[in-house]
């Protein structure tokens, strides 16, 4: 049988007739032909069908939508930007469009789905194909699905996270000991990544930290960094900061470290699916492909937060160090208090001012960001071999009250591109209290909802800033929350969402 990816007798497009459409799809390949489109006719090809894509020598595989009405004429064929980018047609150049040949890690995806336990050449086998974009975004669902909730074992994990590892970048550093860190989520605010880096990296440990943009948040570590330094460095310039600094604050997307994981987290995202075994091969796989050989995990634990139990913070602590003694990883895991937000703003900017007021020891800054912060540099300092337990404490300490962390922290920026001053949304509304009483609860999941309806993360210095934390009282009148937003149109889309939802912040009478 051929190969349905030649040319031989299969209708072509002709550069003149290849459109760029200006569509974004996201990551997903899409191609667009008219219905009358002979190509349609001659290959049985309907809507949502896989295809493949040839210009040249260059091959990727597209889900194909069918256009009704004068968009396209029935010989032109249409490309998402995604597969404009990828393809990168001249006007010369003729596109082949064709069945593609079939993805024989399917058969193991429905495989899991029927409950079977999968192999390391399994699973190899559908993470190389995600990687290639051999799998469309109804099949990466089918995908995460079946590996949601337990089904995944803790063979499986291991298998997953090295094939995860193993179909990307994998970076190597020089020095014995690579420290990092890393919170798995759920509490909005927490920005406590640049200044434990500032911190550790100047006490001498090496802290090569690459960081995601927001998933689920209104801001990841990438996007807060961002307001105050440049982040998207190719890997010359990151190992550059780190030989001069020792350390860096830099978006992995640039450096295809475990690319697996960026796709499949964009499903997740979409499903609101997070399973413990793909959280620990994704977060773990991350951790090892950046060159990382102690690590330790901030876990907070709350009735709003992403680990909402004793018990499932236990189950996920235990996975996290099978899996990671499986390849060497020194972990720490921290199970941390993830009953409400930690530091004031929730927003790219406003957690960069969280952060830089940490660093230069503002009489103001938010007390439990700072705390979080040294907890978390302590741990890392006595992993990574700097500091014992009973004085690794004092020692992030001193640091940061010193001014060194600050001091570390500018040079890091300066290394990168330079430092940025985070500016201030134009359109600010408070949220007041209905009456007298004490903050008995905060939910961390509508907090972060109403941020990003204001706008965050997309619109960087939109958020939220929180002016009552547990158990302090407040009076009638007193605000509870500031809304931050670029527009008034997604300032007033964000305070719908409170009026509609009076228990983001819960008051109890006063004792």
């Amino acid at each position: 049988m051929a190969d349905p990816g030649t040319t031989t007798h299969r209708p072509t497009v002709g550069g003149d007739r290849l459109r760029r459409l200006g569509i974004d799809t996201g990551a997903e390949h899409v191609v667009y032909l008219h219905h009358a489109s002979p190509i349609c006719r001659s290959e049985g090809l309907g809507a949502h069908a896989r295809v493949q894509l040839q210009v040249g020598e260059r091959r990727l595989l597209a889900t194909l939508a069918i256009v009704h009405g004068e968009l396209l004429a029935p010989d032109e064929a249409g490309l998402s930007e995604s597969a404009w980018s990828a393809l990168q047609p001249q006007p010369h150049e003729h596109v082949v469009i064709a069945h593609p040949a079939s993805v024989e890690s399917l058969a193991c995806v429905r495989a899991k789905i029927y409950g079977q336990t999968l192999d390391d050449a399994q699973l190899h086998g559908i993470v190389r194909d995600i990687v290639e974009h051999r799998y469309s975004h109804l099949e990466l669902a089918a995908f995460i699905t079946a590996c949601s909730g337990d089904h995944l074992g803790t063979g499986e994990v291991i298998a997953l996270t090295r094939a995860m590892v193993d179909t990307g970048t994998r970076l190597r550093w020089p020095q014995p000991t690579v420290v990092d860190k890393h919170c798995i989520g759920g509490l909005a605010g927490n920005r406590t990544t640049p200044i434990v880096v500032a911190i550790v990296t100047a006490l001498g440990l090496v802290m090569p930290k690459t960081s995601s943009r927001a998933i689920t948040s209104p801001a990841g570590t990438a996007d807060t960094m961002a307001m105050l330094a440049p982040v998207e460095l190719d890997l010359a310039r990151m190992r550059h900061t780190v030989e001069r600094c020792g350390g860096c604050i830099v978006w992995g997307g640039a450096m295809n470290l475990a690319p697996a994981d960026d796709v499949l987290i964009r499903v997740e995202r979409a499903l609101d699916v997070d399973s413990i075994g793909q959280l620990v091969a994704s977060v773990l796989s991350k951790k090892i492909a950046a060159g990382s050989t102690h690590v330790v995990i901030d876990v907070p634990v709350g009735p709003t937060a992403k680990i909402r139990s004793d018990s499932e913070a236990s189950d996920l602590k235990r996975l996290l160090e099978e899996v990671a003694a499986a390849f060497g990883l020194q972990l720490r895991v921290l199970l941390s208090d993830g009953r409400e937000p930690i530091g004031r703003g929730i927003g790219p900017a406003l957690e960069a001012h969280d952060v830089l007021a940490v660093l230069q020891n503002h009489a103001d800054a938010p007390a439990d960001l700072r705390t979080r912060a040294l907890q978390i540099a302590a741990a890392v300092l006595e992993l990574g071999g700097v500091a014992s337990a009973l004085g690794a404490g004092a020692v992030a300490a001193e640091c940061l009250d010193s001014g060194r962390a600050w001091v570390q922290f500018q040079a890091i920026c300066t290394a990168q591109g330079g430092l940025r001053v985070p500016g201030s949304a134009p359109w600010q509304q408070p949220v007041l209290a209905p009456r007298d009483g004490v903050v008995a609860a905060i939910d961390n999941r509508r907090l972060s909802r109403v941020a990003k309806l204001a706008g965050a993360p997309s619109a960087p210095l939109a958020g939220l800033t929180l002016q009552a934390h547990g158990r302090d009282r407040v009076s009638t009148g007193q605000p509870l929350f500031t809304v931050h937003a670029q527009s008034p149109g997604e300032l007033a889309y964000a305070m719908e969402y409170v009026a509609r939802h009076p228990a983001i912040v819960t008051l109890e009478d006063a004792p």
